[in-house]
């Protein structure tokens, strides 16, 4: 089972005078990620590194960001791959303490940075959830919320038009069940489908 992060949480060593401050942070996709490493750079002006790691599904990548290639990206991500993590950002910002590591010593810290900010972070089974699509008569537009907020369903839009449309998501495994209750309530009359 995959899991995510309950919030983000943070690490840092000095290792031969080199400064790593480590972060893993759930995020939604690669853009967001990008906007957070963006962040950190500007944050950090005076970082000589800012290498990532992102596990998202078929949005992973990692970045060594002028590090040696596979000294700092590909390890963080490891790290993520190996504790089953998906939706979760690496990121360390490194500064430079005048003391070159090698490449062993960089793989080492990168890793390192990463699963000591893990040590300390809430993990969280990943439940997929579905988008799904209904159209129903304005007559069960009370039943249909109702059962919403019921099932622990997140509204993203509601039209009003000759029928009321409702976009929403759920829990995956609970989805079937949600439209053959809802196809109960409404004695057929609602329409169906997903995104």
């Amino acid at each position: 089972m995959p899991f995510t992060l309950a919030g983000p949480h943070y690490s840092e060593l000095i290792i031969k005078k080199s400064r790593f401050i480590g972060c893993v942070q759930p995020v939604a996709d690669r853009a967001a990620a990008l906007a957070i490493v963006e962040g950190l750079r500007l944050a950090h002006p005076g970082a000589t590194h800012v290498c990532w790691a992102l596990m998202a599904g078929g949005q992973s990548a990692a970045n060594d960001d002028g590090e040696p290639g596979g000294t700092a990206g590909r390890p963080m991500l490891e790290v993520l791959r190996h504790q089953k993590l998906e939706g979760v950002l690496a990121t360390v910002v490194r500064y430079y303490g005048g003391v070159k590591l090698g490449a062993g010593g960089l793989v080492r810290a990168y890793t390192d940075s990463v699963a000591q900010a893990l040590m300390s972070a809430e993990l969280v089974p990943l439940v997929r959830r579905r988008v799904l699509h209904c159209q129903v008569p304005y007559a069960l537009e009370g039943t249909v919320r109702r059962e919403l907020a019921l099932a622990g369903a997140h509204l993203i839009e509601v039209r009003h038009e000759s029928v009321v449309h409702f976009q929403f998501d759920l829990p995956d495994p609970d989805a079937d069940a949600f439209v053959a209750k809802i196809d109960d309530a409404a004695q057929g009359r609602v329409a169906w489908s997903e995104a």
